[in-house]
């Protein structure tokens, strides 16, 4: 999902989204990062994703700590080398990944430090907008980017709410078993609003965005209504 919202982003901005083809690949090494992480014994402890061995059960701790660090740094190598547009949109995509990551990272601070206490609506959402918000977001950024916009800003703003949206679908999929959710904190019922009211105000962000804002639709209501 986030490599097609990168490219949908470029298409959107009046760019090739081949061009975002190298950025697109380096969102996902950086989620590919965060998944072997997260079911590290220290983390998440989970011994299978997606139905396969987790990389720490198959190669060992110390093997999915160096892959995840690989794809991490990889990710940036990409976007420095291998984009095809001018040095400073470069810079820039290089500078939005950095801050996803960086925001991926504070949410995951704040979630295994929570230690099962009751969170409130906001901290929930301050939390899921830094952990699985912060690279939904680069990923729409900087495809805008590399698209060339002047103002990122509505994408900026886009790629916020389809994070949150994503965050909603995911717990109530998962049907509150992960801590903290909106599932357990709101219910079933009410999580299942916030996913439409989160749905309704993306589609009603796309209408401030510049461009031919079809492809990015489609994906905000394939968030919103996926099953997996």
């Amino acid at each position: 999902m986030r490599p097609r919202l990168c490219l949908a982003a470029a298409r959107c901005a009046g760019g090739q989204p081949a061009d975002a083809l190298p950025a697109a690949a380096a969102i996902e090494m950086v989620h590919a990062f965060s998944l072997v992480h997260d079911d590290l014994p220290a983390l998440d402890d989970d011994d299978t994703r997606r139905g396969q061995p987790a990389t720490h059960v198959r190669y060992g701790e110390a093997v999915a700590v160096l892959v995840g660090d690989a794809l991490l740094g990889h990710a940036f190598a990409v976007c420095a080398e291998c984009l095809n547009a001018a040095p400073e949109v470069r810079l820039a995509v290089v500078a939005e990944l950095a801050r996803g990551v960086a925001g991926m990272i504070a949410g995951q601070y704040l979630d295994v430090t929570a230690d099962g206490e009751a969170v409130t609506l906001d901290q929930l959402r301050r939390l899921h907008g830094l952990k699985t918000g912060a690279l939904i977001e680069a990923s729409v950024v900087c495809g805008a980017l590399v698209g060339g916009a002047h103002d990122i800003d509505p994408y900026r703003r886009l790629g916020a709410e389809l994070g949150l949206l994503f965050q909603i679908v995911d717990d109530v999929l998962d049907d509150g078993s992960d801590e903290p959710s909106y599932v357990n904190s709101l219910g079933l019922e009410r999580a299942r609003e916030l996913a439409d009211e989160a749905h309704a105000r993306a589609r009603e962000l796309l209408g401030a965005v510049p461009g031919d804002t079809g492809e990015l639709g489609e994906l905000a209501d394939l968030i919103a209504h996926r099953t997996a």
